[in-house]
């Protein structure tokens, strides 16, 4: 049985327009980052990477929100330093009306051992990180946040133990403190609403 599953479900807007971002394989990219509004009033930039074929094809005509129905995917990048670069891969575009939605789906394999800690108010938190398999023999490795009952059972988790989770992805700054510098950056994360380890 294959234990993957990767999907997410946007719905934003647009906060610039989409510009070059690399061509792969003869297909040409795009990229743009959509602002999701949570229910806290806190808005979740989101970087969005669409092929040309999908941005030529969308209906602009529907409203001024823009729904994204995709996956999250990952690669190294060797710039700077080693890090994670995560965005969400666009398979398809609509313009329409709403409100904002942020869903994620995902069925994954805990590929590093789970650190699990208390926040400073007290707060049980675990961080994952799973491997989500793709076609071709690849794989995204998406972090993942599990607070409360959740955190405390995915603290006992053990590396290869398959997760499936619903959530959200969200952005966050953090200061990263370099040799002479403190850069700002941002992280992306899957902040779990329910979990099982199947």
């Amino acid at each position: 049985m294959e234990h993957s599953a990767n999907q997410i479900m946007l719905r934003g807007t647009l906060a610039e327009l989409p510009r070059f971002s690399h061509e792969n394989h003869e297909k040409r990219f795009y990229q743009f980052p959509l602002e999701v509004e949570r229910l806290s009033g806190a808005v979740d930039v989101l970087p969005v990477l669409v092929p040309e074929e999908v941005l030529c094809a969308m209906d602009l005509s529907g409203g001024t929100m823009l729904e994204v129905q995709g996956q999250i995917r990952t690669y190294n990048s060797r710039s700077g330093g080693r890090r994670l670069v995560i965005s969400v891969y666009a398979e398809v575009l609509t313009a329409c009306e709403g409100e904002a939605v942020n869903e994620v789906l995902l069925t994954g394999t805990i590929c590093k051992e789970p650190v699990h800690r208390q926040t400073p108010l007290g707060r049980e938190i675990c961080d994952v990180m799973l491997a989500v398999n793709r076609p071709y023999h690849r794989a995204d490795y998406i972090p993942c946040i599990f607070w409360g009952r959740m955190a405390a059972q995915l603290g006992r988790a053990t590396v290869g133990s398959v997760v499936q989770l619903t959530g959200r992805l969200q952005s966050r700054e953090y200061r990263k403190v370099l040799e002479d510098t403190i850069e700002l950056r941002t992280a992306y994360e899957v902040s779990a609403m329910s979990a099982e380890i199947l």
